[in-house]
């Protein structure tokens, strides 16, 4: 029982930072129809921003704000110089783009900080708390870390259902066209979602970087599990990404505990076909109706 319970601990805060990630390639997606693949290489970025600045004795706190506000800086930049002229096209463009921004960022990273591991010091303890007279596999920084990714949904949730601002949003991915006859300016909100998008990637890849080594494409494998929790929940669904970065990351920490962390990947794979032959729009996605 205390192992089960130890790799569901474990398996809600990973999941919670897939859930991170899932958030911002369904906010792209809800917005431009675009996956962007380079979004785990943006959020390695901003992550070495971080940790440069922590190793020139800038305050924790400092850096880890320098950083999410250069993520949305950085988002925004892609979405006005390389995501625009895509916009409209034949979806392999973005796709092209995407992957080769993605190897960009990567190599840019390389370059500069080198191809080598680093590690990132985590401002709360990582040592698991102690509870019914045993230590749990659950930290001070693993409570951080969903008390940060909750309270960045229930902004973002805010932001959609109770501003002006995010009904302008709604409105621009569902119908630009008409967005733009009642007066939105359908770029800026555009570059506003990348920019969100960014941060809410910045974030993730801030929270996982004490967990593993920070390298030039560390994040890569966490983009592939987010991916997976997005298409579980359902592209065009916030609440679909949560839910599906939990039940990612807690299948991923019951196989690999129990059946070995080779399996990994593999148990992704089986539940990500699952879904796409029960459901393929997502758990959380509405179905529409279908036009002849």
């Amino acid at each position: 029982m205390g192992r089960f319970t130890d790799l569901t601990l474990n398996g809600i805060t990973y999941g919670m930072i897939y859930a991170a990630v899932a958030l911002g390639l369904v906010l792209i997606w809800r917005a431009t129809r675009i996956i962007n693949f380079a979004q785990g290489g943006m959020a390695m970025l901003t992550t070495y921003v971080a940790v440069t600045l922590i190793g020139n004795h800038i305050g924790y706190w400092i850096a880890f704000v320098i950083a999410l506000v250069a993520g949305l800086v950085f988002g925004a930049a892609v979405e006005r110089v390389i995501i625009r002229p895509v916009e409209g096209k034949p979806p392999v463009n973005a796709v092209i783009v995407t992957l080769g921004l993605l190897i960009l960022v990567e190599a840019v990273a390389g370059a500069i900080w080198g191809g080598g591991d680093r590690s990132f010091p985590a401002y709360f303890s990582e040592t698991g708390l102690r509870a019914g007279g045993r230590q749990i596999a659950f930290s001070p920084f693993d409570i951080f870390v969903l008390s940060a990714v909750v309270l960045m949904l229930l902004a973002l949730a805010v932001l959609f259902q109770h501003t002006h601002t995010g009904l302008r949003m709604r409105a621009a991915a569902f119908a630009p066209e008409v967005a733009r006859l009642l007066g939105v300016r359908v770029g800026r909100i555009l570059t506003l979602g990348w920019a969100l998008a960014a941060l809410a990637g910045s974030l993730a890849g801030l929270l996982v970087a004490p967990k593993v080594l920070l390298y030039p494409n560390n994040m890569d494998t966490v983009l592939v599990f987010a991916f997976t929790a997005a298409i579980i929940g359902g592209l065009d669904s916030p609440l679909g990404a949560l839910v599906g970065g939990l039940v990612t990351g807690l299948a991923l920490s019951y196989v690999g505990g129990y059946l070995g962390s080779s399996l990994e990947t593999v148990g992704a794979l089986v539940i990500l076909l699952v879904v796409l032959m029960a459901r393929p729009e997502g758990l959380f996605t509405r179905s529409r109706p279908r036009r002849v």
